[in-house]
């Protein structure tokens, strides 16, 4: 236990990244703002999306493919990668329409002046009112869709930068933080199990933003082993958490939103940026190529 007791110092001060603060020191400071110059791409279509395909980034490329699945022309969209690892996050022209430097962030080109858009919740809502979708418009369908977007927004930093960090990335494991952040990320799959006995999507009857933001967390935990800790945390013990992703994972457009600006796992899974629908199609073509030869 002595080699893991910490006094904390009477006021806090940062150096410089060091070795203590794990994989992520050299991008993690206490500062915001940009700290390079640097514009971002705009492509050709109304909605332009800077991202990178983390559990957070897929949120809003499931509900923009979910929204062209429906029809919806002016949903197209330019995604363009944002790696977070490498600090892309910081350059200005990001730094522009996020002022937090957290993925994704959108722009919306398609009115008389551009309107930047940040934070997940924020983004879904914003897609949801502007084409009609997915969100009830009014009544108690509308404020439990709402409640449950917000617990995921509230909950999952928890289980990312809670149980994940410290049981995934930490550069030392310490019983204390994982034993705290997994407690609380089983209470909230139990949370999100009770519920979906009850219920078949996250806010009722219908599949709304509300499961599109929980879905790429609570369900990449039990389906994908997000930070390796599936067996560590018991997931198949969530049989109607189970259910809900396979559930959502069989929709097309879930498929390709999760490939969208994604760049782990599977490389034919990997579709770094999107202009085009046809960019799914090429992949396709390629992954048929690759296994033929």
């Amino acid at each position: 236990m002595a080699d893991t007791e910490y006094t904390p110092p009477k006021v806090w001060s940062w150096n410089k990244p060091n070795s203590t603060m794990g994989r992520f020191a050299n991008i993690n400071r206490p500062t915001a703002g940009a700290q390079q110059e640097k514009e971002l791409p705009v492509g050709k279509h109304p909605l332009q999306l800077y991202s990178q395909g983390t559990p957070n980034g897929v949120k809003v490329t499931i509900m923009l493919e979910e929204l062209l699945a429906k029809g919806h022309k002016s949903a197209e969209y330019d995604a363009w990668l944002i790696r977070i690892g490498e600090g892309d996050q910081f350059g200005s022209g990001f730094v522009k329409i996020n002022p937090n430097s957290k993925i994704p962030a959108m722009v919306d080109r398609s009115g008389p002046k551009p309107i930047r858009v940040f934070e997940t919740g924020a983004i879904l809502v914003y897609l949801a009112e502007k084409f009609g979708e997915f969100l009830p418009k009014e009544g108690a369908a509308r404020a439990e869709c709402l409640s449950w977007l917000f617990w995921q927004m509230g909950s999952t930093p928890y289980v990312g930068g809670g149980f994940g960090h410290f049981y995934a990335y930490a550069p030392v494991k310490i019983e204390y933080p994982i034993d705290r952040f997994a407690m609380e990320t089983k209470r909230l799959l139990d949370v999100l199990d009770k519920r979906l006995a009850e219920s078949e999507y996250a806010a009722g009857p219908d599949y709304t933003i509300a499961d599109m933001a929980i879905w790429p967390w609570y369900g990449g935990l039990v389906k994908f082993n997000s930070y390796g800790g599936a067996e560590f945390l018991g997931v198949h013990e969530y049989k109607n958490v189970q259910r809900w992703t396979d559930q959502i994972h069989a929709r097309p457009a879930v498929k390709r939103g999760r490939m969208v600006n994604r760049t782990a796992g599977d490389p034919s899974e990997q579709l770094h940026e999107r202009h085009d629908a046809s960019d799914f199609e090429t992949k396709t073509a390629d992954k048929l190529a690759a296994a033929a030869q």
